[in-house]
C-alpha cells in the first residue's frame, strides 16, 4: 500500500455550489458530499473534485502576467467540437478560438469562476502496424 494516495483536487471560489454544477454538468458526475462550504463531486471515472468557498477568491488571469495561473485541469475527450459546445451550454467559455501549438490537439478553457483548463483530444489506441 502507498504511502501517499491521489486525495480530491480542491478549486477555490464564491459560489462552489454553481461551479459544482458546472463540473458535474461537464464530466457528468454526481455529488458525494456537500456542506456550506464546499461541495464535492465524482466523475465516472473516479476523478474527485471538490469546491471550496473563499469570498475573496480572485478568478486566474492566464494569460496575463497578474495573479496568473493558480490551477490547471486537463480532461480528455473524443469530440473536441462537442465537448467546447458542453463548456458553453454550461456556462463555462473557450479561451482560445483555435487549436494551440503543440503535439496535442487541445483547446483552453475557463469554469464560470475563471479556472481554466485545456479539453485534449484523447489519443486513439489501436493496434500497431508492421
Amino acid at each position: 500500500m502507498p504511502l501517499i494516495t491521489a486525495g480530491v483536487v480542491v478549486l477555490d471560489c464564491a459560489e462552489p455550489e454553481k461551479l459544482a454544477a458546472f463540473y458535474k454538468g461537464l464530466l457528468q458526475a454526481e455529488e458525494t458530499d456537500a456542506s456550506p462550504d464546499m461541495v464535492e463531486v465524482r466523475a465516472a471515472d473516479g476523478l474527485r473534485l471538490a469546491f471550496r468557498r473563499d469570498a475573496n477568491a480572485t478568478p486566474p488571469s492566464w494569460p496575463r502576467p497578474e495573479n496568473s495561473l493558480q490551477a490547471h485541469l486537463d480532461f480528455l475527450t473524443e469530440d473536441l467540437d462537442a465537448a467546447e459546445r458542453r463548456v458553453v451550454d454550461l456556462g463555462g467559455r473557450p479561451l482560445e478560438a483555435k487549436d494551440g501549438p503543440g503535439p496535442f490537439e487541445e483547446r483552453s478553457c475557463s469554469d464560470p469562476a475563471g479556472h481554466t483548463f485545456t479539453l485534449r483530444r484523447a489519443r486513439q489506441t489501436g493496434p500497431k502496424q508492421g
